[in-house]
């Protein structure tokens, strides 16, 4: 990989990290994922965010830094916008190599500097509005935004450039290859970003969409032109497209979302594998478009993904030993802990010599704001009356969808 020059005496330097690891330790990265940092040089140098000692990203960096023949000791100031351990977790051996770099962060992000590295001197605390002038027209602006993802998070502005370093904030999943820009992408390459940028989104920033909607609010009194994220691509032709996408996500926390819905179903001897088709075809008979996980096969956080941008939710499981199938189980509570509310959910499922997933169901879902349809619960396997009303439920879910959806 290469440095790419943003603009004159700005790059974007980065590394990919494909070697299987999940990403948080929970989530799947098939594609992998880049961690971008980016090289100011004004008659001072500045580093935005850093990386960990991951798939080798540091002798990564160190080698791009080489192609624009400066070394990593040149450099007067590291600014960390988030202190989470992949944009820091080299910062120790960052701070050998470099001691003369003051590190530049919010008060919460220096005490976590003390706290995960144990690293004091030369790190000053920065504010919203504070700037620090680099030279040769180069600054930088800080400007808080907690809670996008961590309470120490900030974003950092070049002014000159109207450049936007926004750590996590608009990023994705996904690794980044010499097309490192939004001008340079095929179309293919934009759906498959627009995918991995909800995955990302739903998986690692939803909890905090009321943060998210605050942060971009903030951001709009300044002229941005470049969008520089530390994952994924960087935008330099249409800022304002991944901007609005998260606008557009984090408006989705109020429950309304897309007019589509989310099939998450599993079923342990096929009975309640045999209405799947009824339910589709009911949301076929109302136009609705469908995202189908099977259950435990598909990692929860695709089905998260789907269901944060779906007004609908069809749930389909058998009872197990007097409550919900196991997997779906666990489905409903991480959906619960990424703050996936407000949507309009319709179940449908199997028991054997006895019912009581609705109890658990009522349990897990008891704060999501859900609203539910009548279930369609049956003993064994169905029968023509339960072929008949999940196909009617599903159609009735459907026209709710349609009704309710951000427009």
């Amino acid at each position: 990989m290469k440095p790419r020059v943003i603009t004159e005496g700005i790059y974007r330097v980065g590394a990919n990290i494909t070697n299987g690891d999940l990403f948080e330790g929970m989530w799947p990265i098939p594609d992998g994922v880049s961690l971008n940092t980016y090289l100011i040089q004004g008659d001072k140098i500045a580093l935005i965010d850093l990386v960990r000692d991951w798939d080798e990203a540091p002798s990564k960096i160190r080698e791009q830094f080489d192609a624009v023949s400066l070394s990593m000791n040149q450099i007067d100031y590291l600014v960390l916008n988030h202190l989470e351990p992949d944009h820091t977790g080299w910062l120790k051996t960052f701070r050998d190599i470099c001691p003369k770099a003051e590190i530049l962060t919010t008060a919460k992000g220096a005490a976590l500097v003390k706290s995960f590295y144990g690293i004091t001197e030369r790190v000053r605390p920065v504010k919203s509005g504070d700037t620090v002038d680099l030279g040769k027209g180069k600054k930088l602006v800080f400007e808080e935004a907690p809670n996008v993802h961590w309470p120490e998070t900030m974003v950092t502005y070049e002014p000159g450039s109207g450049v936007l370093f926004s750590c996590d904030a608009f990023g994705s999943f996904g690794s980044v290859g010499e097309e490192v820009f939004d001008d340079e992408l095929s179309s293919a390459q934009h759906a498959f970003f627009e995918r991995e940028t909800l995955r990302y989104y739903a998986n690692i920033v939803a909890s905090f969409s009321l943060f998210v909607e605050r942060a971009i609010k903030k951001l709009e009194g300044l002229s941005i032109k470049v969008v520089a994220p530390s994952h994924g691509i960087v935008w330099r032709k249409n800022p304002n497209i991944i901007i609005d996408r998260y606008r557009r996500y984090a408006a989705y926390a109020e429950g309304p979302a897309e007019p589509e819905v989310t099939f998450i179903w599993g079923s342990m001897y096929g009975n309640t594998e045999k209405l799947v088709g009824e339910a589709l075809q009911g949301l076929k008979d109302e136009g609705v478009p469908v995202h189908i996980h099977q259950i435990p096969q598909t990692h929860v956080s695709y089905i998260i993904a789907s269901a944060w941008r779906s007004t609908g939710i069809i749930l389909g499981m058998p009872t197990y030993e007097y409550r919900m199938f196991p997997p779906m189980a666990h489905v409903l509570d991480d959906l619960g802990r990424k703050k996936v509310f407000g949507k309009k959910v319709f179940r449908f499922g199997s028991y054997g010599w006895s019912g009581g997933a609705a109890k658990e169901l009522a349990e897990i879902t008891a704060k999501y704001r859900w609203d539910f349809l009548e279930p369609v619960e049956y003993e064994g396997t169905p029968t023509e009356k339960e072929y008949e009303s999940v196909r009617s439920r599903s159609r009735e879910l459907a026209a709710l969808v349609k009704q309710h959806a951000l427009p």
